[in-house]
Formats: structure tokens, sequence, C-alpha cells
């Protein structure tokens, strides 16, 4: 499905730590490695002026009863360049990844107070599935 704006899958560790002022924190080598050498892990960034302004990433997930689903892991653009179709494109573009590999649906969990992402879930199509909790297990604090 093509897109209106640049969009590429993300192949290698350059273009992670590239598009790492998107992130939380700074790419890290080892971990960009990891994820683009995980079987199932898929990102697509979206490149304005040359450079990185958008990203989506999304991790497969196999039930041996239902086959494979996504889950739309996260979703971000850069503050300038919101508002003009660039997470419409990135879902887009992982919602064509899951077509291409027989997903049978997309997920994605989001906090019912941000509307924003709400609104563009819902645009492209996300209905909602009723409430939920979400519970962390929180490693790397419990470890402190």
């Amino acid at each position: 499905m093509p897109t209106p704006h640049d969009i590429r899958r993300a192949t290698t560790v350059g273009q992670l730590t590239a598009a790492g002022p998107l992130f939380d924190s700074p790419a890290r080598p080892e971990w960009a490695e990891r994820f683009l050498s995980a079987a199932g892990h898929h990102m697509f960034v979206a490149y304005a002026d040359g450079r990185p302004v958008g990203f989506i990433t999304g991790i497969e997930m196999l039930h041996p009863d239902k086959g494979v689903e996504m889950c739309l892991y996260e979703l971000a653009v850069a503050e300038p360049y919101r508002r003009r179709g660039i997470a419409r494109s990135l879902i887009a573009a992982l919602t064509a990844l899951c077509e291409e590999m027989g997903c049978y649906d997309m997920w994605v969990g989001v906090d019912l107070d941000n509307a924003g992402a709400l609104a563009t879930y819902r645009a492209t199509g996300a209905a909602g599935a009723g409430g939920c909790a979400v519970l962390v297990w929180d490693f790397e604090r419990r470890s402190k």
C-alpha cells in the first residue's frame, strides 16, 4: 500500500541511531542491532527534509491456536511534523505489512487520556475493544 510520505523500513543500526531523538532515550547501538536481528520486530521510519521525523514499531505475536497478530508497540512523530498525515502513513505501512504476513489483527495499547493518539488510531480504522488495566513488572526499579 503506497503512502504519501517518505516511509522506509528500518534495516540498519545507523537508521535506528539517527532516529534516536524521536525515542524516549537515545538508541544504543547494541540494542539496535539486537532489535534488527530479532525475528518479528519491525520498524518503519518517516523522513522529511532528509532526516527522520517519525517512526512506528510493531512486534509479531504468535499463538498456536490463533496465528499471528501484530502489536503496534510505539508510534511517534516529531512535534513540528505532526498533523500532516505522517502518523497515518506510518500506520498504513505497518498495516500493509500485517496484510502481507496474513496477521489476523493488529492492536495497540493507549492511555485513555491521550486524545491525539486515540483520534489517530480511530481515523485509521482501529476500534475500541473495551477497557483494560495495564499492570507492569518493573524489573529495573526493583533491582535498585
